[in-house]
């Protein structure tokens, strides 16, 4: 078993183990806990009482946190024409076609952290499917990364869009800023993120639909938060 640091137990420590605090109190806590010497990220996790091996039990989706990440992302566009016009006036890092695909392909190349392509450049991508899938980074209409509007997309991802996707325990987690960002802009971002989870639930579902709320910061401990804190 991994011995934990002297940090970690004291922080540990001023988290009351079986305690739901409400997301005020979790986020001034994760803050005081955070042991890392960098800005490290905040990040909400989710239990969710589905069957993911049901299909329509699986959330997929992307949201757009109104005070971003705190990190920023560097996107590559796969498109034509007036489309690529429209990601290059967008901001996008990268922007090419069957040029950028080849790149990837013959030179191992992955310096960015978001793919959006157009529908028609989707039979192009397939070939990649193995390399880009089990790395998160082939674009999915589901995550607003296959889209004839690269305009929306590229800003949406520059101001801060996270995707999220349920793990095979029924779970979503994601980013929702930093440690150095002030309460009430991590409080939005996480009440940003919670909301869109809950209207995303599946009609089949019946019973508790969350089971439990918590953020932690990297390498910080969990803290648990009070389902009844957010408004329904």
């Amino acid at each position: 078993m991994k011995k934990q640091s002297k940090n970690y137990v004291n922080a540990l420590s001023k988290i009351e183990k079986n305690k739901l605090y409400t997301k005020e109190e979790a986020v001034k806590l994760a803050k005081e806990t955070s042991i890392s010497k960098f800005d490290a990220s905040v990040e909400v996790a989710m239990r969710l009482n589905l069957d993911t091996k049901k299909s329509d039990q699986q959330l997929r989706g992307a949201i757009v946190l109104p005070n971003g990440t705190g990190k920023s992302k560097k996107v590559l566009v796969i498109a034509k024409g007036d489309h690529a016009k429209a990601a290059v006036a967008a901001g996008a890092d990268y922007v090419g076609d069957t040029d950028m695909l080849q790149k990837i392909e013959k030179e191992n190349w992955f310096d960015f952290d978001v793919m959006i392509a157009t529908p028609d450049m989707m039979a192009s991508l397939g070939k990649l499917g193995k390399v880009l899938g089990p790395k998160g980074l082939m674009p999915n209409p589901k995550t607003g990364t296959v889209t004839t509007d690269v305009k929306k997309a590229v800003e949406d991802v520059k101001k801060g869009r996270v995707e999220y996707r349920t793990d095979s325990y029924g779970n979503v987690h994601g980013i929702i800023g930093k440690v150095s960002f002030d309460d009430e802009k991590l409080l939005e971002n996480l009440k940003t993120f919670v909301d869109v989870i809950i209207k995303s639930k599946p009609s089949v579902v019946k019973g508790t639909y969350v089971k439990n709320i918590s953020i932690t910061t990297t390498m910080g401990p969990g803290i648990k938060i009070d389902v009844n804190s957010f408004d329904k």
